[in-house]
């Protein structure tokens, strides 16, 4: 398997293998795709809410965990809806950055917030979506 930094130097257009932190939630994932579409990356997201993001070469798929009960949504968001994302972090006083960042991704007045454990994945989810909403 291939890390977040390996990805952010490479081409996007050469993916092969696919990044991911668990398996169970790249199943997840592998078992809604559509025809012809690949998986490029899943990861596990931190904080209230989400669960994790799907990255794959038609949409982005987030799963919410954030329902009253035990409810959960599956948010499948393709990349010609997406008018902007973003990378948000937090800087302590120091002025050192936290070993965690927030992708934010905009798609018509609804903003989607993702945290991930390490601004690695941060970095690659937001060029994956660039790369594919351009």
């Amino acid at each position: 398997m291939r890390t977040a930094r390996w990805w952010a130097r490479n081409n996007l257009e050469a993916m092969t293998d696919v990044v991911y932190d668990s398996k169970g939630q790249y199943k997840q994932i592998e078992s809604g795709l559509l025809d012809g579409e690949q998986i490029i990356a899943v990861y596990d997201a931190v904080g209230a809410g989400t669960g994790f993001i799907g990255l794959t070469t038609r949409r982005v798929i987030i799963q919410d965990k954030s329902f009253v009960g035990k409810r959960v949504a599956m948010t499948s968001i393709p990349y010609s809806k997406i008018s902007s994302v973003s990378v948000v972090s937090n800087k302590s006083w120091a002025g050192q950055y936290f070993s965690s960042g927030t992708i934010a991704i905009t798609v018509g007045t609804h903003i989607y917030e993702v945290e991930f454990r390490g601004s690695e994945k941060t970095h690659h989810v937001h060029n994956v979506i660039l790369h594919y909403a351009s």
